[in-house]
């Protein structure tokens, strides 16, 4: 086992449900205000693929590859510092699969209607690509 990698694991996902959760106030408020970076395309499919992966992993009942790491890293959580295990009860909720399975493909279904409402810019190379002469 490997507990300093486990636990920078747990930091990448911690950032990574940052990243998605953020995506999804950021991106309606920042369209209203007309922040540009919010139509980046680039920062767009990263969401949306982000998201795409967590829904596809909870449609098919599989706990996220992270969390494998983690738990293969830390053993699943045998002797946490504490502050590893303050981190781990905000992260993983003692509720049935099928709750978080209905939310991630909700929250999928609805940065799905953020690109159409919210449209990223395409990116450079297709603006100017012989595509569109």
């Amino acid at each position: 086992m490997n507990a300093g990698l486990g636990q920078a694991v747990l930091a990448a996902h911690l950032a990574v449900i940052a990243f998605n959760v953020a995506g999804l106030f950021v991106i309606p408020v920042g369209a209203r205000r007309g922040w540009s970076f919010v139509r980046g395309f680039w920062l767009r499919l990263a969401h949306l693929a982000s998201l795409a992966v967590v829904a596809l992993q909870a449609a098919f009942g599989r706990a996220c590859f992270l969390t494998d790491w983690q738990d293969a890293l830390t053993g699943a959580g045998q002797s946490d510092p504490l502050i590893v295990r303050w981190v781990n009860a905000v992260i993983y909720w003692p509720l049935p699969i099928w709750v978080f399975t209905a939310g991630y493909v909700a929250i999928f279904a609805y940065v799905a209607v953020l690109w159409r409402i919210v449209p990223p810019r395409p990116p450079r190379w297709f603006r100017s690509g012989p595509l569109l002469r």
